[in-house]
């Protein structure tokens, strides 16, 4: 455990003592507000013309039209940052010529794959945090319903981790930072949009192709809804990302 915190520390210490987290934290926060204060006014619009009967839809709800929405729109934001994120995590080490004093150290490569994990979850939950600040001016101004707030958050720190434990299997591959980060955003792209070729294929085959989409599988949690094949899903993703990573590693250091 020691071992595992140690290398978790010096990850962190590494996002946070160079610009990487702040501008991660900050564009994100930048992203998001901006997603926020476009489906506010909007939300805004309607419920104005509802008042004025001016053909509103009949129902206004703001979980419906601003809480699913904005937490669809952060998924989008999750596609370009998190490969920014990962790539630097062994394609950093192997070009800096440190990952040999890594490997050698008295550390598994289980415990060194979940300390990079790890620690570039915490960069994203505090990332993702920053987020509920907006949600908090919903609560103070109005009445939305808190379940699909907490939801929404549990499925997006799922779906960043599926996206992170994929980034690192990725870096690990490449001592090249841009190759890392190009190459993690189309893995997760095609993942992103494999469920877009179930439309032109038979029912059986749209079927496997929505499950294998990462998408999908947020959209019951921006609903207040908890599924367990949803977990299942994402926690066998991370799983299976962690595993290749660790696998990659294990053939770095017999090549070392």
């Amino acid at each position: 455990m020691n071992n595992l915190l140690a290398v978790t520390h010096k990850e962190l210490k590494a996002y946070f003592s160079s610009p990487i987290a702040y501008i991660v934290i900050g564009f994100s926060a930048l992203l998001f507000g901006i997603f926020f204060a476009s489906n506010l006014a909007y939300f805004q619009q309607l419920s104005l013309q509802a008042g004025l009967g001016m053909g509103a839809p009949d129902t206004i709800n703001v979980n419906q039209m601003i809480i699913a929405p904005l937490y669809m729109n952060v998924s989008v934001i999750l596609l370009f940052i998190l490969p920014l994120v990962t790539m630097r995590t062994y394609s950093e080490e192997k070009r800096s010529g440190t990952m040999e004093l890594l490997l050698t150290a008295p550390l598994t490569d289980v415990q060194i794959v979940l300390g990079k994990f790890l620690a570039a979850m915490v960069l994203y939950t505090a990332m993702v945090s920053v987020t509920l600040l907006y949600f908090g001016f919903l609560f103070i101004f109005g009445n939305p319903d808190w379940r699909p707030v907490v939801t929404g958050f549990i499925g997006m720190l799922l779906m960043g981790g599926a996206f992170l434990s994929l980034g690192l299997f990725v870096s690990s591959l490449t001592s090249n930072q841009i190759v890392a980060g190009v190459g993690a955003f189309a893995l997760v792209l095609v993942l992103w949009i494999i469920n877009w070729l179930g439309s032109t294929t038979s029912s059986g085959t749209q079927t496997i192709l929505n499950y294998l989409s990462i998408t999908e599988h947020l959209d019951d949690f921006t609903k207040g809804i908890l599924d367990t094949k949803h977990f299942v899903y994402y926690l066998s993703f991370i799983a299976f990302g962690l595993f290749l990573t660790v696998r990659s590693m294990d053939t770095e250091r017999w090549r070392g």
